[in-house]
């Protein structure tokens, strides 16, 4: 088992192999990994960083020694709390020793190239030494709910607050008063390894950037805590941001994590996450917390354009071979960071006990990252996310490539929305029956692509492909749909679920041989047995994520398969498939996720046939139209203009004020006459943001008698996604769409993301 450094490119050591099994009792560790091979503890070996070493024996140990040397060790953790370490220095714990109703909390921060260690020393036979809390942290909590400023990040066995250059490894943690019994209610809150920035404790003139954490080789099991949200994050490992104040009291450019690699853990029987990394926790919930993007879009506090616009990403991170097992919420979430690589982690398990939204593992609020190389089983049959991937609110230029799903119940992949650049490419996924594509709340600044993709399920247990509305456009490129039953695939629940999603090139198989009429419109797709290598329903599992590709090559492609050469090139496929294949051979990429070295190679490929313009695209004769509106809101820094009607751009919206009267109306200048027979209306419903036209009229402009006629009405309102047709073919240079009463439910005045006019006869 190999791992990639953050750098990408270099290779780590060989991992030692965990053999875990659970425990019943907080009163020892359970049974841990085999160390009868082990030779060395990093503690046995001298210290390279040129600080000081100490040492900590639980049994014979003593406080009042000098800690310096293991015959002068100190006992209690308390001692090691008390301590203030200096750059290099390293705190060393005797294997096979344990510390129970403990916290270890030593103070002070490293410097580049000399890092403060906590670490193991001692017997190789031992097991690793052994933290166990037993749940004796403070609560960060003040009596009337909020958080407590003082106490937040204070809930680890081991705690690290505003400080950096710090690495840990090769220790056991556990923080539960009870192993056998499962905490419901009350609000504990309970880390593995807590690390947080406290923007309000930091010094006057402080870093308020945290550099350079290792965490490596440590087991951590045993976190409980109620099954329910606390509006806080907890975990095996877990970075945080904490402040009470607005977001918008604190500066631009600070308060977060950079250079931090977790690698190597072993996570079982741990609230609510294993990984949770830079989750901001600054004020910023509710209407009056949230902001508008540059077109006009609104966000939410909760949704956090914010770390965005001010700054506040952690960065360079790498999250690597990890193994997660009965996690209560999401395995590894993530948050706020960009410039993330976090491949070949194992999640058998997770939503385990907590009932609320959450997937196993994905990013939030980040940027220019890579989820690859990852392997989920096990996950529940949730109604809200609950699925091994999730394409989450305002991420920027984040991919999921090369992950192998299967056996979740809930589905493939939640896709929320508010996003730029999304792609999912030559993943695997098999038996994740519920929804594949699931959910679709807001619309993004660019399109999604989905892209040689490998679907292998079950369509008598598929609840559906996609159950809300695509919101904006989505591409699907070059995937394999293989229902491996005799209930053909059901497509969606709602109609026109995919009227913003484009298919090309994709192939269909049907095992019972019939089609659904709800399949996509795809001239260049293939409905034959793409002939795999292994039989579908042999699909290989339990080899451990160092063998992932081995898992994906059972699902390519045989060489008489007609799905080779029968893709489409996009520069979003990448350079490369799930096996490492260039992309791509032959006179075409093949579809799927593994490419056939057939054919001469096409070292350049160059998208010379772009499926963003292919003839059969609707056009929308309202494209670019200029647009007169009657009201228009002053707010949002001027972006809410009528003009946001016809750019084609679902992420911007118009607004009337709010002391608008009704009629109001919206004109659109075709500029000459222009015959249409079909009429597109949207309002605008993200983040919650509810349907306010109760009527409106379709009008036209009549140049003989210089007067608006109308030739449609509706009393049923608009909301999202509404076509209107039944009217016939209208000529005319000008369309006045006017709305004529507001739902009597609704306070706020109309806002809208689009006109569009199409001629379909």
């Amino acid at each position: 088992m190999k791992t990639v450094r953050a750098g990408l490119t270099a290779v780590l050591a060989a991992l030692l192999v965990l053999a875990l099994l659970p425990a019943v009792s907080s009163a020892a560790e359970p049974d841990r990994a085999d160390t009868s091979g082990r030779t060395w503890w990093p503690g046995n070996l001298p210290n390279r960083k040129g600080g000081t070493d100490y040492y900590v024996d639980a049994t014979h140990g003593s406080d009042r020694a000098s800690g310096t040397a293991p015959s002068k060790a100190w006992r209690s953790l308390g001692k090691v709390s008390e301590t203030t370490f200096r750059p290099g220095d390293r705190i060393l714990l005797k294997a096979g020793e344990e510390w129970h109703d403990e916290q270890l909390w030593p103070k002070g921060s490293g410097k580049a190239r000399r890092p403060i260690t906590i670490s193991a020393y001692g017997d190789p036979r031992a097991d690793r030494p052994y933290i166990a809390t037993n749940g004796n942290v403070p609560s960060p909590f003040a009596e009337d709910g909020s958080k407590n400023p003082d106490t937040v990040g204070l809930t680890g066995a081991i705690v690290l607050r505003n400080q950096q250059y710090w690495e840990i490894d090769n220790v056991a943690l556990s923080n539960d008063d009870d192993f056998a019994t499962d905490i419901t209610t009350g609000s504990h809150v309970r880390d593995g390894i807590a690390v947080s920035i406290n923007a309000d404790l930091l010094p006057e003139g402080a870093d308020n950037i945290m550099d350079h954490f290792r965490i490596s080789n440590v087991y951590v099991h045993h976190l409980d805590g109620p099954s329910h949200w606390q509006r806080i994050h907890y975990g095996g490992v877990n970075f945080q941001v904490f402040g009470s104040r607005n977001y918008k009291e604190y500066g631009t450019g600070g308060y977060y994590f950079k250079d931090v690699e977790i690698v190597d853990n072993t996570f079982e029987n741990v609230e609510l996450h294993a990984i949770q990394f830079a989750f901001n926790w600054f004020g910023a919930e509710g209407v009056e917390s949230g902001q508008y993007d540059e077109n006009g879009k609104f966000h939410e506090g909760w949704e956090q354009l914010w770390v965005r616009t001010r700054d506040l990403y952690s960065r360079d991170v790498y999250i690597a071979h990890n193994y997660a097992e009965n996690i209560g919420q999401g395995a590894i979430q993530l948050a706020n960071t960009k410039n993330m690589l976090v491949e070949f982690n194992e999640v058998n398990g997770f939503l385990e006990r907590y009932s609320q939204v959450s997937v196993a593992l994905y990013l939030w609020a980040g940027a220019d990252s890579v989820m690859q190389f990852n392997e989920v089983y096990g996950g529940p049959d949730n109604e809200f996310d609950g699925t091994p991937w999730d394409l989450e609110y305002t991420n920027f230029n984040v991919t999921y490539q090369f992950n192998y799903s299967h056996d979740n119940a809930a589905g493939w992949m939640s896709y929320m929305g508010n996003s730029s650049n999304s792609i999912a490419r030559y993943n695997l996924s098999v038996n994740d029956n519920g929804v594949l594509v699931k959910n679709m709340l807001s619309s993004n600044y660019s399109p999604t692509y989905f892209v040689n993709n490998t679907f292998v399920y079950d369509g008598a247990d598929l609840d559906y492909f996609h159950d809300e509305t695509f919101l904006s456009k989505v591409y699907f490129l070059n995937n394999v749909f293989y229902n491996t039953s005799d209930t053909p695939t059901t497509w969606y629940r709602r109609d026109g679920a995919l009227r913003n999603a484009v298919f090309s090139n994709n192939a269909y198989y049907e095992a019972g041989g019939v089609h659904s009429d709800q399949e996509p419109d795809d001239p260049r797709g293939l409905r034959t047995d793409p002939r795999f290598v292994g039989d579908p329903a042999d699909y290989v599992t339990g080899i451990g994520v160092h063998d992932v590709r081995r898992a994906a090559a059972h699902f390519a492609l045989r060489e008489d398969s007609p799905l080779i050469d029968a893709g489409r090139y996009n520069p979003s496929l990448g350079t490369e498939d799930f096996l490492g294949t260039h992309i791509y051979y032959g006179d075409a990429p093949d579809i799927g996720m593994a490419e056939r070295r057939i054919g001469p190679k096409v070292p350049h490929p160059v998208d010379d046939d772009p499926v963003e313009e292919d003839p059969n695209s609707r056009v929308d004769l309202a494209l670019d139209k200029p647009v007169t509106a009657s009201s228009t809101h002053p707010g949002a820094g001027g972006t809410l203009g009528a003009d946001k009607l016809t750019d084609g751009d679902l992420s911007t919206r118009w607004a009337a004020a709010d002391d608008a009267t009704y009629p109001i109306t919206l004109d659109v200048d075709f500029g000459r006459n222009t015959t249409f027979d079909e009429v597109y209306l949207d309002e605008y419903t993200d983040s919650g943001t509810n349907p306010r036209v109760r009527s409106f009229a379709l009008q036209r402009w009549d140049e003989g008698t210089g007067q608006w006629v109308t030739f449609a009405t509706r009393d049923t309102g608009i909301g999202h996604d509404l076509t209107v047709t039944g009217f016939g073919a209208v000529t005319t240079t000008r369309l006045r769409v006017a709305l004529t009463e507001q739902l009597p439910t609704e306070v706020y005045t109309p806002t809208m993301t689009t006109i569009a006019v199409y001629q379909t006869g």
